[in-house]
């Protein structure tokens, strides 16, 4: 099998996403956000993946950015916190969401084997641009396509669809890899090639498909192209 194109899910794979939480607890003034971050950033992300999911099944569209500030909203609440000038710190610090630290070396190493590389992702555009910059991963993508262009959110087969319709290479010359084991799932069942970068040891989710391999980490990736 041969891999011309390599297509990466962007919040939890890249970007850590836990990071917002973490950083702002560290401030100064933030002893009760300091006692619950981990459970907020926890609940934050689980609502935010949940409310995609309701939203497309509901045929009720919103972009992810409008979708993340409703998960913290509903975090805050079921952690006790009632701030608003901490709601916009959260949501700052998040949309410069930082990348976890193999990030840079695999993507380096990727391109130096000259296969196309992307980001398809939830995230909005105006979420991903500043992540992309401030991250310093902008140098090594040759796009990054956002779920707004096809109206719906993962895992629908038009979101999967995109990456078709920017590079036109057949699916199975494509890695699709996803920190997000529903995604690898759908990519799988999409026909891409998948990796499932397994960060926090969870059990494979039951779906339709399952995905070709499962990693602690990114850093391999350029191994198996």
């Amino acid at each position: 099998m041969t891999i011309t194109t390599c297509i990466f899910d962007a919040y939890g794979t890249l970007f850590d996403v836990d990071a917002a939480a973490r950083q702002v607890a560290k401030q100064p003034g933030q002893s009760q956000l300091a006692a619950v971050w981990a459970t907020l950033a926890k609940d934050w992300r689980a609502k935010q993946l949940e409310y995609t999911w309701l939203r497309a099944i509901g045929g009720r569209h919103i972009p992810f950015w409008q979708v993340t500030q409703d998960a913290l909203d509903w975090a805050m609440e079921n952690n006790g916190l009632y701030d608003n000038a901490l709601r916009a710190k959260l949501l700052a610090v998040y949309k410069e969401c930082p990348a976890y630290p193999e990030v840079i070396p695999m993507l380096k190493a990727l391109k130096e084997k000259g296969v196309n590389i992307a980001i398809l992702s939830n995230g909005s555009p105006n979420m991903l641009v500043p992540a992309v910059r401030s991250s310093g991963i902008g140098e090594y993508l040759d796009d990054v396509l956002s779920v707004e262009d096809a109206g719906i959110f993962k895992p629908h087969a038009s979101v999967y669809d995109l990456v078709w319709d920017r590079f036109d290479v057949p699916q199975t010359e494509v890695l699709f890899a996803s920190s997000n084991g529903w995604d690898a799932a759908g990519a799988a069942g999409y026909g891409f090639a998948t990796v499932w970068v397994n960060r926090h040891d969870l059990p494979q989710d039951r779906l339709w498909a399952t995905p070709h391999r499962t990693l602690k980490s990114l850093k391999t990736i350029p191994d198996l192209v």
